[in-house]
């Protein structure tokens, strides 16, 4: 979906259309969750704290989220998807990877289910979407992001070559901005670039994530659409109004975060055995203190807030006025079984 949270706020409240608006984050505080495609000209985008996009575009509108109304327009966008097959791998609540090999259309082209569908999110929803097409799922989220907003981008096989080559390291998944920053310095800036270097050098620069990213530019990384993804972590957080620097009102927030993980882990019958704290100072300045039980965490709030305060003490309590906190419980064990398709091959 394009810049879908705020181009949902710009369908249902017309007076933001048109306009650079972010939802969520504020002024003062906060982060951006996402931003129109007007603010996007300004340099703002999700992730972004709310002061910043406010510096880089004066007349941005921070809009408060509906995350319900996000929620069921989410639901009828994957419908959509699951009219034309049943392995539909959702990412988050606006993108999803669908393997169309054998679909419910009887369609022989990935190229027109796509514009089918695309065609039909608009008439359904009063948004657009933007597709990627090709033969395995690296391509197909490049090829998505090719022609943002509105856009469709077919790769096939005859041409995935020449294009991953001249491709930016940016653009691939997973290589974040510090990772390209040091691939920059090693004069590595396109998937070219990367291809001189043998898998043993890459794992010994940046470490054992680097085998995925010497597969996915030769072709070789084929990982099918998977019905249902283990989550790898559940976790909740606050930005405060104004910093918080007496260590008894840290502690009530920590609690109140702390009750709001212990639900969230409820409602989705979960429970882990690592507790991640993470706080950040009102320098921005971020911290993560991590403990592994040799028992699950979950339903059980006294136990998560038993870890959680003994983080927050250990080594000691944080030392400056604090923005935010935050708590997740990762290695997680959840009673729903993971299953995927198979992939088989289909004309573009």
């Amino acid at each position: 979906m394009d810049a879908f949270f705020a181009s949902v706020e710009q369908r249902d409240y017309p007076e933001y259309r048109g306009k650079p608006i972010a939802v969520g984050g504020a002024r003062k505080r906060g982060v951006v969750a996402a931003a129109s495609y007007e603010a996007r000209k300004f340099g703002v985008h999700s992730a972004m704290p709310g002061k910043i996009a406010a510096l880089k575009c004066p007349e941005l509108i921070f809009v408060q989220g509906h995350f319900d109304v996000y929620k069921a327009v989410s639901k009828q966008v994957m419908d959509i998807f699951r009219s034309y097959t049943d392995l539909v791998e959702p990412m988050s609540l606006d993108e999803a990877y669908l393997d169309v090999t054998e679909n419910k259309a009887g369609s022989p082209s990935a190229t027109l289910i796509a514009r089918d569908i695309r065609k039909r999110i608009e008439e359904e929803t009063g948004l657009t979407a933007s597709a990627g097409i090709s033969f395995n799922k690296f391509l197909a989220k490049v090829a998505s992001d090719f022609n943002k907003p509105d856009g469709l981008k077919l790769i096939t096989p005859d041409q995935a070559d020449e294009f991953i080559r001249v491709l930016p390291i940016e653009k691939v998944p997973g290589i974040g901005k510090v990772t390209a920053q040091r691939m920059h310095k090693l004069d590595i800036k396109t998937c070219e670039d990367l291809m001189r270097f043998q898998k043993f050098d890459l794992v010994k620069l940046f470490g054992k994530t680097s085998v995925y990213f010497y597969e996915i530019i030769r072709g070789e990384y084929d990982s099918p659409v998977i019905l249902h993804r283990t989550r790898k972590s559940i976790g909740a957080e606050r930005t405060f109004l104004d910093d918080i620097s007496d260590e008894a009102q840290m502690l009530g927030e920590l609690e109140r975060v702390t009750e709001i993980l212990k639900n969230r882990m409820v409602k989705a019958g979960a429970s882990g055995k690592t507790v991640t704290l993470k706080y950040r100072y009102h320098t921005f300045e971020q911290h993560t203190r991590s403990r592994t039980v040799n028992f699950n965490v979950g339903g059980s709030g006294s136990d998560l807030l038993m870890i959680a305060r003994e983080l927050f003490d250990t080594p000691i309590p944080p030392s400056k006025p604090l923005r935010l906190i935050g708590l997740s419980v990762s290695n997680l064990y959840s009673d729903e079984p993971g299953s995927a398709g198979s992939q088989l091959t289909l004309e573009f």
